[in-house]
């Protein structure tokens, strides 16, 4: 039997960055060539898919197999006289590599070389993460920890943002959390005995970087996916090095910018209305944006009126320390929301171009069901980065952005006062 899912080429002098889904590849590198050698001139191992090399024969033939121990298929099966084999699945599969000798000279039965099953205890793992993105990466690094647990034997290196180290790094004593920077420069990718990496595939049709469609299962769990471990959903820990409250007073955190306009809240009036009712109910009201005033063309949002402008480039760690305390969040399907989620304070996202499997659970889930909604996890729409106006349904109509724009501040303000304690620990001052 032979499988839809597996490559044979002519072995290469190097082994470049694999080819993927139609983006730039934003991690390290993997190392040149298969870094485990074998019996015989073979090297193999897992990053980004099981890689075997197979050194060149003169006389007779490398027969090869890679078949997934869990399922019991082969998914490939090759005779050559040397050549490089990668999966086409680089998430997590249990390979078992089977390499048999061949003497056509000799007419004899294949003779076995070498097997292997893929096991990462006792090695070196790598997980990679991208950079440039708060939430996803606070998303996905549970899963990350789950597969430390899962292989206690293991060694895992976890390549991510240096901007976000510092919250999680005394959190996961087990992991050792590097830069891509510090990946390459340590040549970490050379011991790697599998590598792998994080992401959101667009245009994965085949399911050779994610096992399901991550807009089918949530931003989050598609990680879980990924690496082979429990879906299920888990905040991160994080390590603040002053947990103290900064602010006395009661006070509710906004953030109300975001990468996209579909992920705003394009109610006119919403903003406005709903930190005067903070205010009113006793909150002060801290903007925690990175930027007071963003967007593109014709659409622009600035800090809204009443609110305390705490913008700017701070450490998420100061961040974090500001969410901890905070009676509650208010903000959008964005990385603030995530860091609100992992800081324990209770938040009130206001979302309509997700659905609400696509982010974390809470209560205080604001979509409005008659609009128009769930753009994102609809698998007929590919979302495009380069288009601050996406909107695939109803670009450059009356209905544009719809999915928002008809969360009135009403609807927001009555989930708001589902919160336990909301307005008490205010009005007394506490």
């Amino acid at each position: 039997m032979t499988a839809e899912t597996g490559t044979a080429e002519t072995s290469p002098e190097t082994v470049g960055p694999p080819a993927g889904p139609e983006v730039k590849w934003p991690y390290p590198p993997a190392a040149a060539r298969p870094v485990l050698l074998g019996p015989e001139g073979i090297r193999f191992d897992f990053n980004l898919g099981c890689r075997v090399l197979l050194p060149p024969r003169e006389t007779g033939r490398w027969r090869v197999r890679l078949r997934d121990l869990d399922t019991g298929n082969i998914l490939f099966e090759s005779e050559n006289q040397g050549a490089f084999v990668n999966s086409s699945k680089r998430w997590y599969v249990r390979f078992r590599i089977e390499i048999w000798s061949i003497d056509d000279a000799a007419q004899g039965e294949p003779v076995e070389v070498m097997t292997h099953d893929h096991d990462p205890n006792h090695q070196n793992i790598v997980i990679q993460f991208p950079v440039g993105t708060l939430g996803d990466i606070l998303a996905w690094f549970p899963y990350a920890a789950r597969f430390a647990e899962k292989f206690p034997a293991c060694r895992v290196t976890c390549a991510l943002s240096g901007l976000i180290i510092p919250l999680l790094r005394d959190a996961y004593p087990n992991l050792t959390l590097v830069t891509h920077e510090e990946m390459v420069a340590r040549h970490i990718a050379d011991t790697a005995y599998a590598t792998y990496s994080l992401g959101v595939f667009f245009g994965d049709e085949a399911h050779d970087w994610q096992p399901t469609d991550f807009r089918l299962v949530g931003l989050h769990r598609t990680a879980g996916y990924i690496l082979g471990v429990d879906p299920s959903e888990a905040a991160p820990r994080i390590a603040l090095a002053d947990e103290t409250r900064a602010i006395k007073e009661p006070y509710a955190v906004i953030a109300v910018q975001s990468s996209s306009g579909c992920k705003y809240w394009t109610n006119p009036n919403g903003w406005r209305d709903i930190v005067a009712f903070l205010k009113e109910s006793g909150y002060r009201v801290i903007c925690i944006d990175q930027k007071p005033v963003h967007g593109f063309g014709l659409m622009w949002t600035q800090i809204p009126n009443g609110a305390e402008d705490q913008t700017g480039d701070r450490p998420l760690e100061e961040r974090a320390r500001l969410l901890r305390h905070a009676s509650l969040f208010v903000g959008l399907s964005s990385g603030l929301a995530w860091l609100a989620w992992t800081a324990g304070c209770p938040v009130v996202m206001i979302s309509g171009f997700t659905h609400p499997s696509n982010e974390f659970s809470t209560p205080y889930r604001v979509v409005n069901w008659h609009a128009c909604n769930s753009c994102w996890n609809d698998p007929r729409h590919k979302f495009d980065h380069n288009d601050f106006l996406w909107c695939p349904r109803h670009k450059d109509t009356p209905r544009q952005f719809e999915c928002t724009r008809l969360i009135t501040s009403a609807q927001v303000k009555r989930v708001i006062e589902t919160i336990p304690g909301f307005g008490e620990r205010a009005a007394a001052g506490d």
